[in-house]
């Protein structure tokens, strides 16, 4: 068995009456590509945010290589380092795609420029945009913003390997995209996992069908707050699963409730 890189043990999170998550337990190996996948308002998102550490469970506890985490990802170093990419790819229409990508070594290294330009242009060269530095998000595709935002996300910091995202979390990287774009990003991802500079191990929330087939090992469902079924890609056409199968086939008749 692979290494547990990061556990979820009984993690439960609300927002106002609504209760998003409900003692979820979830474990992420070192070196797999793992989906989790289920109906919109499922709190797969609020998962993501409360393994990058950007948000806090309400109960539950977080383990990172076996150390356990208190805070958030502000209160306390994880031995590991955590990337995400937003759904929207979050860059800042101020700044240059150079300014973007290298944006955490401008701000929290000494390195000279020449330095971080070097290995920005690496990291760009990575996600097939290469010489493309100088402009602006608003040149740019919405294709193209996403993989900047993925240069942006295994940017390394020599100074500190810590920095170093071991594990990626994805959220709905191919939302919104044609499906010639979305192959585009489907293959990067596969990319980045085999790549020397890349992540050995990432976490994507995805509804697109030709995402969750192309880029998934392992499958996680999440429906009213708990995990309801796991298993590997090739069981998702032959399980008896009843959440599965309305889920794959767009089913309106099944357990899920379709809202409206």
């Amino acid at each position: 068995m692979a290494e547990p890189l990061i556990e979820l043990k009984g993690i439960s999170k609300s927002f106002g009456d609504a209760l998003v998550l409900d003692e979820v337990d979830l474990t992420i190996y070192q070196g797999e590509a793992l989906a989790i996948i289920g109906p919109s308002g499922t709190g797969k998102s609020t998962i993501l945010r409360i393994i990058s550490g950007l948000l806090a469970p309400d109960a539950g506890e977080i383990y990172i290589k076996g150390e356990r985490r208190r805070g958030l990802v502000e209160d306390a170093e994880d031995p590991i380092g955590i990337g995400m990419v937003f759904q929207q790819a979050a860059l800042f229409d101020s700044l240059t795609v150079e300014e973007n990508v290298g944006f955490l070594l401008f701000q929290h290294s000494k390195l000279p420029r020449r330095v971080i330009r070097s290995l920005v242009n690496q990291k760009l060269e990575m996600v097939g945009l290469p010489r493309i530095g100088d402009r602006y998000p608003s040149q740019l595709s919405g294709g193209m913003r996403k993989r900047v935002s993925f240069a942006r996300a295994i940017m390394s910091n020599p100074e500190n390997p810590k920095d170093t995202p071991e594990v990626l979390l994805y959220d709905e990287p191919t939302a919104g995209l044609d499906p010639v774009a979305s192959t585009v990003i489907e293959d990067l991802i596969r990319q980045l996992q085999c790549n020397e500079g890349g992540c050995t191990s990432y976490v994507i929330v995805t509804h697109q069908d030709s995402t969750i087939r192309r880029t998934a090992d392992r499958i996680v469902f999440l429906y009213r707050g708990k995990v309801q079924w796991s298993g590997s890609l090739s069981e998702i056409d032959t399980t008896d699963n009843a959440l599965i199968r309305q889920f794959f086939s767009g089913s309106v008749e099944g357990p899920i409730q379709v809202a409206g």
